[in-house]
């Protein structure tokens, strides 16, 4: 199977369609845009992007070795229009200052597991499929999901699968899984899920797999996506030239809720209540591009069954803080 038959991105066109105003080198003085992917996997949004716009020049981060190999041979005919970054997305402006970049036209954030990371089974992060315990996007990481599983303390487990879960039997899966490693070290998926089937009510996995909860706490905790998330808009947003756009798709609601909020902040007078005009410094600096959170399509939905769960925002800087 070829790199660009293993993933078929998320949203592609109406991702283009609102990024294009910020991207059309026509509309800009000087060179032309520069477009930040901070979550590029395999390079099927940057491919579409720079084809769509010959002037652009892209900056692809991403914390795993294998997606950036991929995406290098994939975006290698686009010569020094590309600048790939091994990094996560939380060193966002560290990562431009390197390149002598001070500010971008265009920002993508496609958040959550690649496909990369799903479809190959010895990661280890998906429930549906036995393998090591690993759960890492970034394998020069230390912490596996098998080590938390080692060495939380059942009050760390019981909160990780309650709050980046939203697991109501958190409680009962870490008694369990403690019991259990006490005697058995669990280092594979298989092993886990048993745990996690074992004591879940038949009623309750009627709603869904029973450890869908769990593998995604356990993911958000090795790989901290959410505290580096809640670093990583603010970065971007300061990075965002004036008429510059950004695009955010998020796939569970603890990462959107983040990004609305950055959003949201950044969208609202921060003038104090009452007080009679709207001084400059107070007003807006961002320009929320679509209403709430828009959904992919039906026909995309069934053609791509990964973009089900996605939830796109996006936001246009119209000021920049004095």
């Amino acid at each position: 199977m070829t790199d660009n038959l293993i993933h078929t991105p998320v949203m592609l066109d109406r991702t283009i369609e609102l990024l294009a105003p910020a991207l059309d080198s026509s509309a800009l003085e000087g060179p032309g845009a520069v477009l930040v992917d901070a979550t590029l996997g395999m390079a099927g949004h940057a491919e579409a992007f720079l084809q769509r716009f010959p002037d652009l020049v892209l900056v692809g981060f991403d914390r795993d070795p294998d997606a950036l190999e991929i995406a290098g041979r994939r975006l290698a005919p686009f010569g020094d229009r590309v600048h790939l970054v091994h990094t996560v997305y939380d060193e966002f402006r560290p990562s431009l200052h390197d390149l002598g970049i001070t500010e971008v036209h265009g920002i993508l954030f496609d958040l959550g597991v690649s496909s990369l990371q799903l479809d190959r089974v010895d990661r280890g992060f998906s429930y549906s499929k036995d393998a090591p315990l690993d759960m890492r996007m970034d394998a020069t990481s230390p912490l596996t999901a098998e080590g938390v599983l080692a060495d939380y303390s059942e009050a760390d487990l019981r909160r990780i699968f309650r709050d980046y879960g939203e697991e109501r039997l958190a409680g009962r899966y870490a008694e369990k899984i403690v019991e259990r490693r006490a005697t058995q070290r669990i280092i594979r998926s298989a092993d886990l899920v048993a745990i996690i089937t074992a004591v879940t009510p038949v009623a309750v996995q009627r709603n869904g797999h029973p450890a869908k909860r769990v593998f995604q706490a356990l993911r958000i905790e090795v790989n901290q996506e959410l505290a580096v998330l809640e670093r990583a808009i603010p970065d971007a947003l300061e990075a965002l030239a004036v008429d510059g756009r950004i695009v955010v798709l998020a796939y569970q609601s603890l990462e959107d809720r983040i990004v609305k909020r950055a959003l949201a902040a950044g969208s609202t007078s921060s003038a104090p209540e009452g007080l009679p005009v709207e001084l400059p410094e107070h007003r807006p600096e961002l320009s929320l591009l679509v209403r709430g959170a828009e959904l992919a399509s039906d026909a995309e939905k069934t053609s791509n069954p990964r973009a089900t769960p996605v939830r796109l925002r996006a936001a246009t800087r119209i000021r920049r803080r004095a």
